[in-house]
């Protein structure tokens, strides 16, 4: 990925060096499928397909934020995707907790991730 750009833009307080987004996306995606794997392996009498489309669309959203931010240099499209990623994660969280709280509470740290690139996206949008 091209950072040249990003590298340009006025950034909001709080923004974390270049270096520390892989490592921790790296954790963060090992936390998602981690969460997947143990929500799907759960043995339940409960429907888990609105949970898994729920799952979908968010893992679709998260995918669409980084060329709508990164390629297209569009902050205000990647700031609907991430706030439309937040409702879509707490909407996956709440079905997983149905079924398996420990997928529910690893999920937790990504929410709170995307929160905060939610901030990043916004400040970089109105500074620039």
């Amino acid at each position: 990925m091209n950072l040249s750009w990003y590298n340009t833009l006025n950034k909001p307080p709080l923004t974390p060096p270049s270096a520390i987004f892989a490592p921790a996306w790296g954790i963060i995606y090992s936390m998602i499928f981690l969460a997947f794997c143990i929500f799907m392996l759960n043995k339940t009498d409960k429907d888990k397909k609105s949970a898994i489309g729920f799952f979908i669309i968010q893992l679709l959203l998260n995918f669409s934020w980084s060329p709508a931010f990164f390629y297209l240099h569009n902050s205000i499209l990647s700031l609907v995707i991430i706030i439309l990623l937040i409702i879509f994660l707490i909407l996956t969280i709440n079905s997983f907790y149905k079924i398996s709280k420990i997928s529910a509470y690893l999920l937790i740290p990504y929410l709170l991730w995307i929160c905060f690139a939610a901030y990043l996206n916004f400040g970089i949008m109105i500074l620039n």
